[in-house]
Protein backbone atom coordinates (compact mmCIF):
# COMPACT_ATOMS: atom_id res chain seq x y z
CA UNK A 1 0.00 0.00 0.00
CA UNK A 2 3.43 2.14 0.84
CA UNK A 3 3.91 2.77 -3.33
CA UNK A 4 -0.01 2.29 -3.92
CA UNK A 5 -0.37 6.17 -5.64
CA UNK A 6 3.26 5.12 -7.62
CA UNK A 7 1.86 2.09 -9.44
CA UNK A 8 -1.72 4.14 -9.98
CA UNK A 9 0.42 6.83 -11.71
CA UNK A 10 2.71 4.49 -14.06
CA UNK A 11 -0.68 2.51 -14.57
CA UNK A 12 -2.58 5.26 -16.26
CA UNK A 13 1.10 6.66 -17.33
CA UNK A 14 -0.74 5.58 -21.36
CA UNK A 15 -4.43 6.53 -20.73
CA UNK A 16 -6.08 5.51 -24.11
CA UNK A 17 -4.03 2.40 -24.12
CA UNK A 18 -5.12 0.98 -20.32
CA UNK A 19 -8.72 2.21 -20.80
CA UNK A 20 -8.47 -0.20 -23.93
CA UNK A 21 -6.97 -3.05 -22.69
CA UNK A 22 -9.28 -2.45 -19.33
CA UNK A 23 -12.46 -2.58 -21.77
CA UNK A 24 -10.98 -5.89 -23.04
CA UNK A 25 -10.43 -7.54 -19.62
CA UNK A 26 -13.81 -6.29 -18.70
CA UNK A 27 -15.32 -7.82 -21.82
CA UNK A 28 -13.27 -11.04 -21.14
CA UNK A 29 -14.31 -11.29 -18.03
CA UNK A 30 -17.81 -10.46 -18.32
CA UNK A 31 -18.14 -12.99 -20.69
CA UNK A 32 -17.03 -15.70 -18.34
CA UNK A 33 -19.20 -14.60 -15.44
CA UNK A 34 -22.27 -15.37 -17.90
CA UNK A 35 -21.18 -18.19 -19.46
CA UNK A 36 -20.32 -19.61 -15.87
CA UNK A 37 -23.60 -18.85 -15.19
CA UNK A 38 -24.90 -20.97 -17.63
CA UNK A 39 -22.75 -23.79 -16.62
CA UNK A 40 -23.91 -23.47 -13.44
CA UNK A 41 -27.32 -23.59 -13.81
CA UNK A 42 -27.08 -26.88 -15.77
CA UNK A 43 -25.21 -28.54 -13.35
CA UNK A 44 -27.63 -27.84 -10.79
CA UNK A 45 -30.75 -28.35 -12.79
CA UNK A 46 -31.60 -32.07 -11.95
CA UNK A 47 -29.96 -32.06 -8.51
CA UNK A 48 -33.64 -32.01 -6.84
CA UNK A 49 -36.85 -32.10 -7.65
CA UNK A 50 -38.03 -30.68 -3.94
CA UNK A 51 -40.81 -27.35 -4.48
CA UNK A 52 -41.40 -28.59 -7.84
CA UNK A 53 -45.60 -28.32 -8.42
CA UNK A 54 -44.80 -30.34 -11.82
CA UNK A 55 -42.75 -33.16 -12.88
CA UNK A 56 -41.45 -34.52 -16.43
CA UNK A 57 -41.20 -37.74 -17.12
CA UNK A 58 -39.21 -38.93 -20.14
CA UNK A 59 -37.18 -41.95 -21.46
CA UNK A 60 -33.81 -42.53 -19.22
CA UNK A 61 -31.87 -43.59 -22.36
CA UNK A 62 -32.49 -40.79 -24.68
CA UNK A 63 -35.27 -37.67 -25.21
CA UNK A 64 -35.91 -38.70 -28.49
CA UNK A 65 -37.12 -42.33 -27.47
CA UNK A 66 -40.42 -42.44 -26.87
CA UNK A 67 -42.73 -43.85 -24.14
CA UNK A 68 -46.11 -46.59 -23.92
CA UNK A 69 -49.12 -44.88 -23.26
CA UNK A 70 -50.34 -47.66 -20.69
CA UNK A 71 -48.10 -45.55 -18.27
CA UNK A 72 -50.48 -42.57 -18.26
CA UNK A 73 -52.89 -44.31 -15.52
CA UNK A 74 -49.83 -46.30 -13.57
CA UNK A 75 -48.56 -42.71 -13.21
CA UNK A 76 -52.48 -41.41 -12.42
CA UNK A 77 -52.73 -43.89 -9.16
CA UNK A 78 -49.05 -42.68 -7.92
CA UNK A 79 -49.15 -41.50 -4.43
CA UNK A 80 -48.79 -37.88 -4.67
CA UNK A 81 -49.76 -37.39 -8.08
CA UNK A 82 -52.82 -34.95 -8.78
CA UNK A 83 -52.62 -34.86 -12.26
CA UNK A 84 -51.13 -36.42 -15.20
CA UNK A 85 -50.46 -35.37 -19.09
CA UNK A 86 -48.43 -35.99 -21.49
CA UNK A 87 -47.17 -34.59 -24.88
CA UNK A 88 -44.94 -35.11 -27.98
CA UNK A 89 -43.02 -33.13 -29.72
CA UNK A 90 -43.78 -32.81 -33.29
CA UNK A 91 -40.68 -30.04 -34.87
CA UNK A 92 -43.13 -28.12 -37.00
CA UNK A 93 -41.33 -24.97 -39.17
CA UNK A 94 -43.94 -22.34 -41.34
CA UNK A 95 -42.94 -21.98 -45.06
CA UNK A 96 -39.31 -22.79 -44.38
CA UNK A 97 -37.30 -25.26 -42.71
CA UNK A 98 -35.61 -22.19 -40.84
CA UNK A 99 -38.39 -20.92 -39.56
CA UNK A 100 -38.67 -23.43 -36.77
CA UNK A 101 -41.69 -23.42 -34.18
CA UNK A 102 -42.00 -24.57 -30.63
CA UNK A 103 -44.91 -27.47 -31.60
CA UNK A 104 -46.23 -30.04 -29.65
CA UNK A 105 -48.91 -32.83 -30.11
CA UNK A 106 -50.74 -32.72 -26.38
CA UNK A 107 -53.46 -34.52 -24.63
CA UNK A 108 -56.72 -32.79 -23.89
CA UNK A 109 -55.99 -32.02 -20.74
CA UNK A 110 -52.97 -30.49 -20.80
CA UNK A 111 -53.57 -27.13 -20.45
CA UNK A 112 -55.49 -28.10 -16.48
CA UNK A 113 -51.44 -28.92 -15.71
CA UNK A 114 -50.28 -24.94 -16.91
CA UNK A 115 -53.02 -22.49 -15.35
CA UNK A 116 -50.15 -19.89 -16.35
CA UNK A 117 -51.26 -19.99 -19.63
CA UNK A 118 -54.56 -17.93 -20.24
CA UNK A 119 -57.06 -18.99 -23.25
CA UNK A 120 -60.43 -17.60 -23.66
CA UNK A 121 -63.20 -20.29 -22.98
CA UNK A 122 -64.62 -19.88 -26.04
CA UNK A 123 -61.22 -20.58 -28.20
CA UNK A 124 -60.47 -23.52 -25.74
CA UNK A 125 -63.91 -25.01 -26.23
CA UNK A 126 -63.33 -24.71 -29.73
CA UNK A 127 -59.53 -26.40 -29.60
CA UNK A 128 -61.62 -29.47 -27.95
CA UNK A 129 -64.21 -29.93 -30.76
CA UNK A 130 -61.69 -28.88 -33.74
CA UNK A 131 -59.86 -32.27 -34.64
CA UNK A 132 -57.19 -30.34 -36.77
CA UNK A 133 -57.63 -27.22 -34.23
CA UNK A 134 -54.13 -25.32 -33.14
CA UNK A 135 -53.51 -22.85 -30.25
CA UNK A 136 -51.02 -20.58 -30.77
CA UNK A 137 -49.41 -18.04 -28.58
CA UNK A 138 -49.55 -14.59 -28.50
CA UNK A 139 -46.08 -13.71 -30.01
CA UNK A 140 -45.81 -16.61 -32.69
CA UNK A 141 -49.55 -14.95 -34.19
CA UNK A 142 -47.86 -11.19 -34.00
CA UNK A 143 -44.25 -12.58 -35.63
CA UNK A 144 -45.91 -14.77 -38.41
CA UNK A 145 -49.09 -12.30 -38.47
CA UNK A 146 -51.63 -14.85 -38.46
CA UNK A 147 -55.62 -14.64 -37.11
CA UNK A 148 -58.13 -16.77 -35.46
CA UNK A 149 -60.03 -18.87 -37.56
CA UNK A 150 -56.75 -18.63 -40.45
CA UNK A 151 -55.99 -22.41 -42.16
CA UNK A 152 -51.86 -22.08 -42.06
CA UNK A 153 -49.72 -25.31 -43.39
CA UNK A 154 -47.21 -26.75 -41.37
CA UNK A 155 -43.50 -28.60 -42.33
CA UNK A 156 -42.47 -31.06 -39.86
CA UNK A 157 -38.99 -31.77 -40.19
CA UNK A 158 -39.67 -34.94 -38.40
CA UNK A 159 -42.98 -36.85 -38.87
CA UNK A 160 -44.31 -37.39 -42.27
CA UNK A 161 -48.44 -37.44 -42.78
CA UNK A 162 -50.33 -40.22 -44.23
CA UNK A 163 -50.02 -39.50 -47.39
CA UNK A 164 -46.37 -39.76 -46.79
CA UNK A 165 -45.39 -35.94 -47.23
CA UNK A 166 -44.11 -33.69 -44.58
CA UNK A 167 -47.05 -31.03 -45.25
CA UNK A 168 -49.47 -30.72 -42.44
CA UNK A 169 -52.57 -28.66 -42.31
CA UNK A 170 -54.12 -26.39 -39.39
CA UNK A 171 -56.85 -23.94 -38.53
CA UNK A 172 -55.96 -21.73 -35.70
CA UNK A 173 -58.77 -21.59 -32.92
CA UNK A 174 -57.44 -19.62 -30.22
CA UNK A 175 -54.34 -17.67 -28.53
CA UNK A 176 -52.07 -18.47 -25.87
CA UNK A 177 -51.33 -15.65 -22.97
CA UNK A 178 -48.96 -16.24 -20.69
CA UNK A 179 -50.44 -15.01 -16.98
CA UNK A 180 -47.17 -13.01 -16.53
CA UNK A 181 -45.07 -12.09 -19.37
CA UNK A 182 -42.23 -11.69 -17.38
CA UNK A 183 -42.12 -15.52 -16.73
CA UNK A 184 -43.79 -16.80 -19.55
CA UNK A 185 -41.87 -15.67 -22.39
CA UNK A 186 -41.89 -19.67 -23.35
CA UNK A 187 -45.52 -20.29 -23.31
CA UNK A 188 -45.93 -16.92 -25.99
CA UNK A 189 -44.36 -18.89 -29.02
CA UNK A 190 -45.72 -22.35 -28.65
CA UNK A 191 -47.97 -23.96 -30.74
CA UNK A 192 -50.32 -27.29 -29.32
CA UNK A 193 -52.28 -29.18 -31.43
CA UNK A 194 -54.01 -32.52 -30.75
CA UNK A 195 -51.85 -35.61 -29.74
CA UNK A 196 -54.81 -37.61 -31.04
CA UNK A 197 -54.85 -36.08 -34.05
CA UNK A 198 -50.77 -36.29 -34.69
CA UNK A 199 -50.95 -39.80 -33.65
CA UNK A 200 -53.70 -41.29 -35.88
CA UNK A 201 -52.02 -38.65 -39.23
CA UNK A 202 -48.18 -40.11 -38.44
CA UNK A 203 -47.28 -43.48 -38.87
CA UNK A 204 -44.45 -43.38 -37.04
CA UNK A 205 -45.49 -42.99 -33.61
CA UNK A 206 -48.47 -45.80 -32.85
CA UNK A 207 -49.62 -44.65 -29.87
CA UNK A 208 -46.33 -43.77 -28.13
CA UNK A 209 -45.95 -40.64 -25.55
CA UNK A 210 -42.69 -38.51 -26.05
CA UNK A 211 -42.94 -37.49 -22.02
CA UNK A 212 -45.98 -37.45 -19.12
CA UNK A 213 -46.17 -34.03 -16.87
CA UNK A 214 -47.56 -34.86 -13.81
CA UNK A 215 -49.24 -32.14 -11.16
CA UNK A 216 -47.64 -32.74 -7.51
CA UNK A 217 -49.90 -32.23 -4.53
CA UNK A 218 -47.00 -31.54 -1.92
CA UNK A 219 -44.15 -29.81 -3.50
CA UNK A 220 -42.05 -30.89 -0.56
CA UNK A 221 -42.67 -34.33 -1.36
CA UNK A 222 -41.70 -34.02 -4.95
CA UNK A 223 -38.28 -36.19 -4.69
CA UNK A 224 -40.26 -39.03 -3.39
CA UNK A 225 -43.13 -38.57 -6.04
CA UNK A 226 -40.66 -39.09 -8.21
CA UNK A 227 -38.82 -42.03 -7.77
CA UNK A 228 -42.13 -43.59 -7.05
CA UNK A 229 -42.64 -42.67 -10.86
CA UNK A 230 -39.97 -43.88 -11.70
CA UNK A 231 -40.06 -47.31 -10.19
CA UNK A 232 -42.94 -48.15 -12.44
CA UNK A 233 -41.16 -48.80 -15.56
CA UNK A 234 -37.91 -50.36 -13.29
CA UNK A 235 -36.30 -53.10 -15.25
CA UNK A 236 -38.58 -52.99 -18.45
CA UNK A 237 -37.25 -51.62 -21.76
CA UNK A 238 -38.82 -47.89 -21.08
CA UNK A 239 -37.42 -47.02 -18.13
CA UNK A 240 -37.94 -43.92 -17.44
CA UNK A 241 -36.14 -40.44 -15.68
CA UNK A 242 -38.62 -38.05 -13.92
CA UNK A 243 -37.41 -34.48 -12.76
CA UNK A 244 -38.27 -30.63 -12.60
CA UNK A 245 -39.19 -29.23 -16.24
CA UNK A 246 -35.81 -27.16 -15.72
CA UNK A 247 -34.20 -30.39 -15.09
CA UNK A 248 -35.15 -31.56 -18.48
CA UNK A 249 -34.65 -29.03 -20.70
CA UNK A 250 -30.94 -28.92 -19.03
CA UNK A 251 -30.65 -32.44 -19.99
CA UNK A 252 -32.15 -32.44 -23.56
CA UNK A 253 -29.45 -29.73 -23.97
CA UNK A 254 -26.58 -32.13 -22.49
CA UNK A 255 -27.52 -35.01 -25.06
CA UNK A 256 -27.34 -32.59 -28.12
CA UNK A 257 -23.82 -31.13 -26.91
CA UNK A 258 -21.49 -30.99 -23.94
CA UNK A 259 -22.20 -27.71 -22.73
CA UNK A 260 -19.58 -27.84 -19.82
CA UNK A 261 -16.38 -28.50 -22.63
CA UNK A 262 -18.18 -25.61 -24.93
CA UNK A 263 -18.26 -23.14 -22.13
CA UNK A 264 -14.94 -24.30 -21.16
CA UNK A 265 -13.38 -23.87 -24.98
CA UNK A 266 -15.00 -20.59 -24.99
CA UNK A 267 -13.79 -19.27 -22.11
CA UNK A 268 -10.34 -21.11 -22.79
CA UNK A 269 -9.94 -19.11 -25.97
CA UNK A 270 -10.85 -15.75 -24.76
CA UNK A 271 -8.41 -15.73 -22.07
CA UNK A 272 -5.67 -17.53 -24.41
CA UNK A 273 -6.58 -13.96 -26.44
CA UNK A 274 -6.35 -12.00 -22.79
CA UNK A 275 -3.45 -13.49 -22.06
CA UNK A 276 -1.12 -12.23 -25.13
CA UNK A 277 -2.73 -8.90 -25.73
CA UNK A 278 -2.29 -7.85 -21.56
CA UNK A 279 1.28 -9.01 -21.84
CA UNK A 280 1.62 -7.25 -24.86
CA UNK A 281 0.23 -4.02 -23.03
CA UNK A 282 2.42 -4.84 -19.88
CA UNK A 283 5.70 -5.41 -22.32
CA UNK A 284 5.54 -1.74 -24.29
CA UNK A 285 4.63 -0.03 -20.66
CA UNK A 286 8.07 -1.52 -19.06
CA UNK A 287 10.14 -0.90 -22.06
CA UNK A 288 9.21 2.79 -21.99
CA UNK A 289 9.95 3.07 -18.43
CA UNK A 290 13.25 1.65 -18.91
CA UNK A 291 14.77 4.73 -18.06
CA UNK A 292 12.61 5.58 -14.98
CA UNK A 293 12.86 2.23 -13.80
CA UNK A 294 16.88 2.75 -13.64
CA UNK A 295 16.50 5.80 -11.18
CA UNK A 296 14.58 4.14 -9.19
CA UNK A 297 17.26 2.02 -8.54
CA UNK A 298 19.66 4.39 -9.00
CA UNK A 299 17.73 6.41 -5.65
CA UNK A 300 17.83 2.60 -4.02
CA UNK A 301 15.18 0.66 -4.64
CA UNK A 302 16.46 -2.99 -4.79
CA UNK A 303 15.62 -5.44 -7.78
CA UNK A 304 12.97 -7.34 -5.38
CA UNK A 305 11.13 -3.85 -5.22
CA UNK A 306 11.24 -3.19 -9.00
CA UNK A 307 10.00 -6.96 -9.21
CA UNK A 308 7.06 -6.28 -6.93
CA UNK A 309 6.12 -3.01 -8.49
CA UNK A 310 5.57 -3.77 -11.88
CA UNK A 311 4.05 -7.43 -10.64
CA UNK A 312 2.00 -5.18 -8.66
CA UNK A 313 0.69 -2.91 -11.71
CA UNK A 314 -0.06 -5.97 -13.65
CA UNK A 315 -1.95 -7.58 -11.37
CA UNK A 316 -4.03 -4.12 -10.67
CA UNK A 317 -4.86 -3.69 -14.28
CA UNK A 318 -6.61 -7.37 -14.33
CA UNK A 319 -8.00 -6.88 -10.90
CA UNK A 320 -9.96 -3.60 -12.20
CA UNK A 321 -11.14 -4.93 -15.15
CA UNK A 322 -11.50 -8.21 -14.25
CA UNK A 323 -13.72 -7.32 -11.34
CA UNK A 324 -15.57 -4.61 -13.31
CA UNK A 325 -16.52 -7.64 -15.77
CA UNK A 326 -17.73 -9.68 -13.00
CA UNK A 327 -19.62 -6.79 -11.01
CA UNK A 328 -21.74 -5.95 -14.54
CA UNK A 329 -22.43 -9.61 -15.46
CA UNK A 330 -24.12 -10.16 -11.86
CA UNK A 331 -26.38 -7.38 -12.62
CA UNK A 332 -26.94 -8.18 -16.26
CA UNK A 333 -27.96 -12.33 -14.87
CA UNK A 334 -31.12 -11.55 -13.69
CA UNK A 335 -31.93 -8.86 -15.89
CA UNK A 336 -31.47 -11.07 -18.90
CA UNK A 337 -33.38 -13.89 -17.11
CA UNK A 338 -36.35 -11.11 -16.65
CA UNK A 339 -36.29 -10.18 -20.04
CA UNK A 340 -36.19 -13.36 -21.76
CA UNK A 341 -39.62 -14.17 -20.04
CA UNK A 342 -38.51 -17.76 -18.40
CA UNK A 343 -36.83 -19.05 -21.36
CA UNK A 344 -33.44 -18.19 -19.99
CA UNK A 345 -32.82 -19.16 -16.20
CA UNK A 346 -29.38 -17.03 -15.22
CA UNK A 347 -28.17 -17.42 -11.80
CA UNK A 348 -27.37 -14.91 -9.93
CA UNK A 349 -23.13 -14.37 -9.76
CA UNK A 350 -22.56 -16.28 -6.71
CA UNK A 351 -19.29 -16.67 -4.41
CA UNK A 352 -18.25 -19.80 -6.18
CA UNK A 353 -18.30 -17.54 -9.36
CA UNK A 354 -16.15 -14.82 -7.55
CA UNK A 355 -13.68 -16.89 -6.02
CA UNK A 356 -12.98 -18.78 -9.65
CA UNK A 357 -12.92 -15.13 -11.02
CA UNK A 358 -10.47 -13.23 -8.33
CA UNK A 359 -8.30 -16.60 -8.60
CA UNK A 360 -7.95 -15.97 -12.41
CA UNK A 361 -7.53 -12.73 -11.94
CA UNK A 362 -4.16 -12.98 -9.49
CA UNK A 363 -3.40 -16.18 -11.97
CA UNK A 364 -3.47 -13.79 -15.10
CA UNK A 365 -1.81 -10.80 -13.64
CA UNK A 366 0.90 -12.49 -12.43
CA UNK A 367 1.61 -14.38 -15.43
CA UNK A 368 1.41 -11.40 -18.35
CA UNK A 369 3.68 -9.39 -15.42
CA UNK A 370 6.18 -12.22 -15.37
CA UNK A 371 8.46 -11.46 -18.19
CA UNK A 372 8.56 -7.64 -17.54
CA UNK A 373 8.92 -7.68 -14.11
CA UNK A 374 11.74 -10.02 -14.64
CA UNK A 375 13.38 -7.47 -17.31
CA UNK A 376 13.23 -4.72 -14.85
CA UNK A 377 14.81 -6.34 -12.07
CA UNK A 378 17.52 -7.52 -14.22
CA UNK A 379 17.96 -4.20 -15.54
CA UNK A 380 21.65 -2.43 -15.29
CA UNK A 381 21.61 1.43 -14.45
CA UNK A 382 24.28 2.08 -17.16
CA UNK A 383 22.77 0.48 -19.67
CA UNK A 384 19.32 2.38 -19.17
CA UNK A 385 20.18 5.30 -18.49
CA UNK A 386 22.42 5.31 -21.89
CA UNK A 387 19.82 3.85 -23.59
CA UNK A 388 21.41 0.42 -24.71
Amino acid sequence: MKYLHLIWAELFRRKTRTILTLVSILAAFLLFGMLNGVRESFDQAGQSAQGAKRLQTGSRLSFIDTLPLSLNDRIARTEGVTAVTYANWFGGAYQDARNQIFSFAVAPNYLDLYPEIEVDPAQRQAFAQTRTGILVGEGLMKRFGWKVGQKIPLLSTIFPNRDGSKNWSFDIVGVMKPKDKAAGGWYDQMLLMHWKYFDESSPYNRGSVGWYVSGVGDVNQADRVAKAIDSLSANSDHETKTQTEAAATASWMKQMADIGLIVGSIMGAVFFTLLLLTGNTMAQAVRERIPELAVLKTLGFSNGSVLALVLAESVLLVLIGGVLGLGLAALLGPVLSAGSGGVINMPPVGARSWAMGLGLMLAIGLLVGALPALRAMRLNIVDALTGR
